[in-house]
């Protein structure tokens, strides 16, 4: 099945062209099922590829199938070319596999929308993009792609457009990411001058092998530029709340399976680059570390349930990036794929209670709704303990692993340890305050909204109840070393092991190390470490759940109290630290005061409209000089020609 890779991004691209032309005339019905159904059979030939792998030998796990030659100069030649290994295999199985629930979840959350069928077309073109990016074997085929996300995130979260504030969110998300791929598009043009190749083989070899060292440092902070748009990282994370404008299967789908799992993916897969500059390696868990509190910080005083989801997701991304930024590569990317199941949970899950709300996103305004929608309290519960990482769930364990690594890895230090366990206990307070104030208290709703309350219809509550299920047992495959060792690390190792790339001739060997990895932890000592780092990790989470318990369950007067002593804190936090007017007074205002007054009303107008204008106007002051010869009367027309005559007849008979 591997040779059939290409139908993986084929299928979307199928629904792209099939609804966004005819969708109109096959209508809603067909447009939905149809769109779901091409997703669902890119995720069926992803699982049969998994399967396919599995049957190889460890060092024999990349494969590549090239398509077709696309652009030969010279030396330099780059290809459709898909590359099919560990790394990509999880990816795609992530994209299809949650983005298939999305689809079809989708059908319900949309139904009688008059954009349906723009809906499933930009929906499925999202898709086919980030397979795109995954599947790619070089740099330019993996920016086609990342490209094309950038695009979908525009179209769908300016999907209602009418709307100016949507418009404005979408238009906001796409010139943010446009600087990010200024950082990745100008490190392109040094990965090609330095290595002469933009193929991910030729580039890693010639890197390990020791050749552009110098230029390494340069090369994977600018990809890292990149990936902050992309990954929303500060500071470039500011277009992610926003988005919040499009529908909520679009923020599933961007906070889930596309878009924002992209820059964690490109640092993975450039492992091999990163792991030469501990100047980068730094700088990325630095500001992952640094994103993860930061945005969790927002989300304690958020009233918006689809914001408070969107900050979790730029400090989960966080903790992503301080896994990857010490080393820890098959952890950050454990934590994608846990995080995909319950972030796809949680947002649909807020797209259940807004459909029964008639769109109502502000937590102050809800209250008591667990007995008017079961179904949707009892699965968002299950996504919001994965989150929390509480053991037992998926959370728990890509989430321990990372705060383990960040402790014990050479890159790492006990503050990014603290760092990302302090958030951890604020991810925890956040998510439950959540719980509290949609599910339980008192009902807070507008009595004309409470009538209409109503559990969703089962096209939207089963993705939720599988996405729950995946919440609760997606996190076994990666069990900690000290309970047996991580299927999922030593799949990912010819990728992503110690050596990189170069690990694959080892991979064998790891892959049947399990007790060996166990033993020699306790042999040194680490195990009972871990276990009690683990221990302190879930305590510091049920510490949080227990304080938003005890302010907004057991004594719902502490948050205004609490509020007005701390009321310059509390300003900061609600206001978003005033971020984006700093943005906006610094970087937007003067941009936007200097095209107006100096590019366009005096270089514009004066400069380039001047010049163009004045010769323009010279030449109507010589064409009005000049047309008084043309006087129309035809006596004088033969005057002057009589005259030339005289002349010409003078010249020669007196020369």
């Amino acid at each position: 099945m591997i040779d059939f890779v290409w139908l993986i991004p084929l299928f979307p691209l199928i629904g792209v062209f099939i609804n966004g032309l005819l969708g109109k005339k096959l209508g809603d019905k067909f447009v939905g099922v149809f769109g779901s159904l091409m997703v669902g059979l890119s995720f069926a030939t992803a699982v049969s590829i998994l399967f396919s792998l599995l049957g190889l030998p460890a060092e024999a796990r990349e494969i590549k199938k090239i398509i077709y030659t696309w652009i030969v100069s010279g030396g330099f030649q780059v290809n459709i070319s898909f590359l099919v290994d560990p790394l990509s295999t999880v990816m795609m199985l992530v994209v299809t596999g949650v983005g298939f629930l999305i689809h079809v979840y989708s059908i319900g959350y949309m139904h009688g929308d008059r954009g349906y069928d723009r809906f499933f077309t930009y929906l499925n073109l999202f898709t086919f993009s980030m397979l795109l990016l995954v599947l790619g074997d070089n740099f330019l085929l993996m920016f086609v792609g990342w490209e094309g996300v950038g695009l979908c995130s525009y179209l769908l979260i300016g999907f209602w457009y009418e709307v100016d504030y949507n418009a404005y969110a979408g238009r906001k998300a796409f010139v943010v990411n446009r600087i990010g791929d200024y950082g990745f598009t100008l490190a392109m043009f040094l990965i090609f001058l330095v290595f002469g190749s933009l193929n991910f083989d030729a580039v890693f070899h010639q890197a390990s092998a020791g050749t552009g060292a110098w230029a390494i440092t340069a090369i994977t902070l600018l990809l890292f530029v990149g990936a902050t748009g992309k990954s929303a990282q500060i500071p470039l994370y500011v277009w992610l709340p926003d988005a919040m404008a499009g529908p909520t299967p679009v923020s599933a789908l961007i906070h889930a399976a596309t878009m924002v799992t992209a820059g964690i993916y490109m640092v993975a897969r450039c492992n091999v680059l990163f792991r030469l500059s501990s100047v980068s390696m730094a700088v990325v868990a630095i500001i992952g570390a640094a994103t993860a509190i930061y945005a969790a910080s927002i989300a304690l005083t958020n009233r918006d349930i689809k914001r408070v989801l969107a900050y979790s997701t730029i400090s989960q991304l966080g903790y992503m990036f301080l896994a990857l930024g010490v080393g820890a590569f098959a952890a950050g990317i454990f934590h994608l794929m846990t995080h995909a199941f319950f972030k796809a949970l949680l947002f649909l899950a807020a797209g259940s209670v807004m459909h029964a709300l008639s769109n109502e996103t502000d937590m102050m305004k809800m209250g008591g709704l667990r007995k008017h929608l079961p179904a949707t309290f009892w699965t968002m519960l299950m996504g919001t303990l994965a989150i929390a990482g509480i053991p037992l769930f998926s959370g728990f364990f890509s989430k321990d692993e990372i705060l383990w690594q960040a402790f014990i890895s050479p890159h790492g230090h006990f503050l990014l340890w603290l760092i990302g366990a302090l958030a951890a206990g604020m991810t925890a307070f956040y998510m439950f305050r959540l719980i509290f104030l949609t599910f339980f208290g008192e009902s807070r709703m507008e009595p004309e909204v409470e009538k209409h309350v109503h559990e969703s219809p089962k096209v939207m509550t089963v993705p939720l109840t599988i996405l729950a299920i995946l919440s609760v047992i997606g996190g076994y495959i990666g069990l900690p070393a000290v309970f047996g060792g991580s299927k999922f690390e030593h799949f990912l190792d010819p990728v992503l092991g110690e050596h990189g790339a170069q690990a694959a001739s080892h991979a064998a060997e790891a892959a049947h190390g399990t007790e060996a990895h166990a033993a020699e932890a306790v042999h040194h000592g680490s195990a009972g470490l871990e276990l009690t780092f683990m221990a302190l990790s879930v305590i510091i989470a049920l510490v949080g759940i227990l304080i938003a318990y005890m302010m907004y369950l057991k004594n719902p007067d502490i948050p205004k109290r609490l509020s007005q002593k701390l009321r310059g804190l509390y300003k900061l936090s609600y206001n978003k630290y005033y971020v984006d007017e700093i943005y906006n007074a610094t970087v937007v205002s003067p941009i936007k005061n200097t095209s107006d007054f100096f590019l366009w009303r005096f270089f514009d107008v004066l400069i380039i409209d001047g010049i163009v204008n004045g010769v323009a106007a010279l030449m109507q002051k010589i064409s009005r000089g000049m047309r008084k010869v043309q006087s129309g009367f035809v006596q004088n027309y033969a005057f002057f020609m009589l005259l030339g005559v005289v002349i010409i007849i003078g010249y020669f008979v007196f020369r």
